[in-house]
């Protein structure tokens, strides 16, 4: 249980970080921890009187040759009063080049690209946000690579053990 909370505090409050820079009250900021299925966390918050759920996982390594970098983690986002599901988004933990994209591969097959605005990579649209979802439902680990603003190349692996059943908790949260 400890292990779990250590894993899980950083990603809660880079969440609460991300939300409350938004324009919503101090209860709604808070996130609520739904569970973890082995390397998944799921989570549930209001945004503007609406139900927000996602889900967020850490890397299990990360390369590359800086000196100094923040919090590292992938997101799984549904919104649906916005009628916006599945929407997968990396934030790198410094700024991306500009005018730069991400490669994503799953078990060394399935590749995706994604663009970069700040320190996030975000999927062109929802059709490849669903094929790299089915991609990491069947996959066991998924590979992101990305560059810094300075140029530093850094490869952040991620394991996909425990994604599917999250998909699913977080799925259940919003209703879908």
């Amino acid at each position: 249980m400890l292990q779990t909370l250590r894993r899980v505090l950083p990603i809660i409050g880079v969440v609460a970080l991300l939300t409350a820079s938004q324009a919503v009250s101090a209860q709604e900021q808070r996130p609520d921890y739904l569970g973890t299925n082995r390397d998944w966390h799921a989570f549930q918050f209001t945004e503007a009187g609406n139900v927000v759920c996602f889900m967020a996982s850490r890397p299990t390594s990360e390369e590359g040759n800086y000196t100094r970098r923040g919090d590292v983690f992938v997101l799984v986002t549904h919104r649906p009063a916005e009628n916006s599901r599945d929407v997968v988004s990396f934030y790198s933990g410094y700024p991306f080049e500009e005018n730069g994209s991400v490669s994503v591969t799953i078990d060394g097959g399935d590749n995706f690209t994604f663009f970069t605005e700040g320190e996030t990579a975000w999927s062109p649209d929802p059709q490849t946000d669903r094929a790299i979802i089915d991609a990491m439902q069947a996959g066991s680990q998924m590979v992101v690579q990305g560059r810094s603003s300075r140029g530093t190349l850094t490869t952040d692996t991620y394991s996909l053990f425990g994604f599917t059943a999250t998909l699913g908790d977080i799925n259940s949260a919003c209703g879908l």
